[in-house]
């Protein structure tokens, strides 16, 4: 079988949709060998990430060949890659960033993987124009794939509210974390990582973008509740809610010593900060599946995040849940996973077993078992 992939997102964004383009691709090359895969990408991108490509043999990557496909990048992804899908003589083919190509050959099955309708559910997060796009693209490719990839079943649910999807063309398929992250660190790297970033010796840690739907600021008002005395270290890229966060830390005279800002974390140390956290809260108010969840559970980590929506999918029965607006609870909660050694060890091992669902072989499984659905 010959699939192709749109591979814009993996050879140009360096996380989130580029994370999970690349990890998908790898891990059919590995586990089906048997298989040709084809990358369609607007342009090559110079993209260390991708340097597993030159390990095999049965993959190629195709970018636009004409002048005009060339100069027009855009009208080649969305129209004229079509044609070079045809020319390709791909099996199928799968849109793995929410959108497929516009002019379709019938005779090949498109499957599209849409990772969370978001910008329905807090439009005031993005632009206009953006939202305009954003909702053409997704309600297109919902109505003529062959296939829709949920990848969680919060996300299957928003399709059918807010696009009226018919529930048996989605197929709910989660989505696995990096191989680095279900690596044990030794002491020396973990020593490494420690004394680069200036870690302290016990931390809460929270990783994402630093921005409003994250609700990095219920985490700061709860330590102020809090009867442990542990610093905070923040792993993402910061965003306009920034400059909030800095005004209530300067209102809530917030100790400059009890938090960390970190960026420019490598998928190589962002698994050592992890084993490094003595805990991992999360307090979204919405995610389409919440992957520093299982990044953190695969690094053995007790977790903390919001009840309700898709964070139990990726948490499981043994994380902790609050209300993401609860700050009493949420101290209270962190309270009491520093505090007790044999609630710590329970949700470190339950996680870990919970993470194994994740992995890489079962989620290519899968997959592939819902190709053949279309074929």
């Amino acid at each position: 079988m010959k699939i192709g992939f749109d591979a814009k997102r993996a050879y140009q964004n360096f996380t989130g949709l580029g994370n999970y383009s690349r990890d998908l691709i790898e891990h059919l090359i590995e586990f089906y060998p048997e298989n040709e895969y084809r990358l369609f990408a607007p342009k090559e991108f110079k993209n260390p990430r991708l340097n597993f490509l030159s390990n095999y043999n049965n993959v190629e990557s195709v970018f636009p060949e004409t002048p005009i496909n060339k100069t027009f990048k855009g009208l080649w992804r969305s129209i004229n890659m079509g044609k070079s899908i045809t020319k390709n003589e791909i099996d199928i083919f799968h849109g793995l960033s929410n959108e497929i190509p516009r002019i379709k050959n019938h005779d090949i099955p498109y499957v599209v993987t849409i990772h969370d309708l978001i910008f329905k559910r807090f439009p005031r997060n993005y632009g206009s124009i953006d939202r305009k796009i954003y909702n053409i693209k997704y309600r297109y490719a919902v109505k003529h794939a062959d296939l829709t990839i949920a990848i969680s079943q919060q996300t299957k649910d928003d399709l059918i509210e807010f696009y009226g999807a018919e529930p048996e063309k989605i197929k709910v398929i989660y989505q696995t974390c990096h191989k680095n992250f279900r690596k044990e660190y030794s002491a020396q790297v973990l020593h490494h990582i420690k004394k680069k970033f200036s870690l302290p010796d016990q931390f809460i840690l929270n990783v994402g973008t630093i921005e409003t739907r994250k609700n990095l600021i219920s985490i700061i008002n709860a330590m102020t509740k809090m009867k442990e005395d542990i610093p905070l270290v923040v792993v993402g890229k910061k965003t306009k809610y920034m400059n909030f966060l800095s005004v209530q830390l300067k209102k809530l005279n917030f100790d400059p010593s009890k938090i960390l800002f970190l960026h420019d974390v490598s998928i190589e140390e962002l698994p050592g900060i992890y084993q490094l956290a003595s805990l991992f809260v999360y307090p979204s108010i919405f995610e389409g599946f919440g992957i520093p969840i299982l990044e953190a559970l695969s690094c053995g980590i007790p977790v903390i995040t919001s009840k309700d929506g898709c964070f139990a999918e990726a948490g499981g029965q043994h994380s902790v849940y609050i209300d993401p607006l609860d700050e009493e609870q949420l101290a209270n909660e962190m309270d009491r996973c520093l505090s007790y050694s044999k609630l710590r060890e329970k949700m470190i091992i339950k996680g870990l077993k919970h993470a194994k669902k994740f992995e890489p072989d079962n989620i290519s499984k899968e997959l592939m078992n819902a190709y053949k659905t279309v074929l």
